[in-house]
């Protein structure tokens, strides 16, 4: 039987890897198998402890001689590599956790798109930058941006100038737009100093565009959300009177078949840049 101390776990991140959660759909132990030895470092031995199997046994199935078909099998290996919810879900499992006091409506488990919350952007920034480091496409929409990409330390500046940079398509606020006033106003900013920082932030990229997959969109309407698109990964926050998107709880959200969430948001990325004016 498997214990917390014989448990073989995986950073939550590696989860929610594409390769990891299509093997889960497909019920691919031996993919899966293969992913805790890439992402939790753990050796055959350690895995057969952890999944009560014998060593020979993983061997056969990460080789791919041997398939998996039991459910009793699945939930032993499930428990024992720590599979959160959503992966569990993903191979057709129950949730490892009751639901919370309420019913399923009132419970973020039951819905497998919103895998996590964090209280702020500082709190998801590892797991960001993480993303970042990989990711094929990244969709910024932002107020000025100097955070998240302007500035030499912000969140997403490693990903953006790695050796093999991704696609990178980026909506900043107009700084002509009158929603600027409104913006800054809710903020305690000047209009101009808000305008000025998206003016700095464009520069900043424009000088960062040659020979990069950039481009640069301005929006003008009321900024609401905030949003970085890492490939199939988007972690959303919202601009409300008071605080800044960087001040929000932050949703990371997972694309999945029958999911709204994601499409719906990655539907208004897609046309708010065609009716934005691309400046680089």
């Amino acid at each position: 039987m498997t214990t917390a101390t014989t448990r073989v776990e995986m950073p939550d991140w590696a989860w929610q890897q594409a390769a990891v959660r299509e093997a889960l759909r497909a019920r691919d132990m031996s993919a899966v198998l293969r992913a805790v030895q890439k992402y939790a470092g753990a050796s055959q031995a350690r895995i057969a402890a952890a999944v009560d199997m014998t060593q020979s046994r993983v061997n056969e199935i990460i080789n791919g001689r041997r398939e998996v078909s039991r459910l009793d099998v699945y939930e032993r290996v499930a428990d024992g590599l720590g599979m959160p919810d959503d992966a569990r879900r993903l191979l057709g499992l129950a949730p490892s956790r009751e639901a919370r006091a309420g019913g399923v409506a009132f419970d973020l488990a039951a819905f497998p798109e919103v895998v996590r919350v964090y209280g702020s952007q500082a709190a998801a920034a590892d797991e960001i930058q993480r993303h970042a480091a990989t990711a094929a496409e990244i969709d910024v929409l932002a107020v000025r941006g100097l955070g998240l990409l302007a500035l030499n330390d912000s969140l997403l500046r490693a990903g953006l100038t790695r050796r093999e940079p991704p696609r990178v398509r980026v909506l900043l606020l107009d700084p002509d737009a009158p929603t600027v006033a409104t913006r800054a106003a809710e903020i305690g900013e000047s209009a101009e100093s808000l305008a000025g920082g998206i003016r700095l932030s464009e520069a900043r990229l424009r000088d960062l565009a040659p020979g990069r997959q950039l481009a640069v969109y301005r929006y003008r309407t009321l900024p609401t959300w905030r949003i970085i698109r890492l490939d199939s990964t988007m972690y959303l926050s919202a601009f409300t009177a008071g605080w800044e998107g960087h001040e929000s709880a932050v949703y990371k959200v997972m694309s999945t078949p029958s999911g709204p969430l994601y499409a719906g948001f990655r539907r208004m990325l897609d046309a708010l840049a065609e009716d934005a004016e691309r400046t680089i």
